[in-house]
């Protein structure tokens, strides 16, 4: 029987983004984070009952991560931070390496902050990154050429006359090649310009129904927000240079809804482009 195990653990350090070739109002000065890292082992539970023994991969991670990470200055520490500059994503690939001969990895992932993470499955220079957002909407469910009585029968309370609102954390995942120079898939603070600008402030503090015309036609479920919120970030995202993985929007603490948007059928964005052109 195979079995997936995650093992946790932190470590504070600081580090800079800095190229020669940038003036240096360009480059960032040195500025730490406190980075929590996921470590994901792939395997068969053996007579013990286990897939590795806890302790071992416990000191392993001290021993080839975290000792040697924790209160360091990233750039001077590994010699791959000096060839490659140490971000989020390089980190986590650089970690993989590190532990590739000790583990039986299927998965890095590590944390620079709650709203910023990267994971690494061994793949090349391939990563992704995910950025976190939130924003505030309410919304009604319902078809518009169903009775009242018949809407509440499908959707419940959530489709009372007058609506409701929740406050939806989303989730942006996007995938791609880690420069060998930034080390980076993407420039974040383009790829932040481009969610705020297509989704946060055109949908926050809204009603749905109302004020975003693609929910005049189609009901606001936490399925349908998360595909439209993909559709509208697919192409902008490949323009800067990456690939759109996955959107998660989280409506309460209860309800979730995740797209993967590699496998956005034909049919969906051939049905929205006919609405954009209406």
């Amino acid at each position: 029987m195979h079995c997936i195990i995650n093992r946790k653990a932190e470590f504070s350090a600081t580090h800079k983004y800095w190229l020669s070739d940038l003036s240096e109002s360009d480059n960032a000065d040195i500025h730490g984070h406190n980075y929590v890292l996921y470590v994901s082992l792939f395997g068969k539970i053996d007579q013990y009952g286990m897939l590795e023994n806890l302790s071992y991969v416990k000191d392993v991670l001290k021993k080839e991560v975290i000792n040697q990470l924790n209160y360091s200055y990233l750039n001077k520490i590994w010699p791959e931070f000096q060839q490659t500059l140490p971000s989020t994503e390089n980190i986590a690939k650089v970690i993989w390496q590190r532990l590739q001969a000790h583990l039986p990895l299927c998965g890095v992932q590590l944390y620079k902050n709650p709203y910023l993470w990267a994971d690494y499955r061994g793949i090349d220079m391939q990563a992704s990154i995910t950025i976190k957002n939130h924003f505030s909407a309410a919304h009604r469910l319902a078809l518009p050429h169903l009775s009242q009585n018949e809407n509440e029968a499908i959707y419940g309370k959530c489709a009372r006359v007058h609506g409701h609102g929740h406050n939806y954390h989303l989730e942006i995942t996007v995938n791609g090649e880690i420069d060998p120079k930034t080390g980076m898939i993407v420039d974040l603070l383009a790829l932040q310009k481009v969610v705020n600008d297509l989704v946060v402030e055109p949908m926050d503090h809204t009603f749905l129904n109302f004020d975003i015309p693609h929910f005049q036609i189609t009901v606001p479920t936490a399925e349908n927000i998360a595909l439209y919120i993909a559709q509208q970030l697919q192409a902008p995202v490949t323009t800067l240079g990456a690939k759109l993985e996955r959107i998660k929007l989280i409506e309460s603490p209860n309800n979730s809804a995740e797209i993967l948007c590699n496998t956005l059928s034909s049919e969906f964005l051939q049905a929205q482009q006919k609405v954009t052109v209406c």
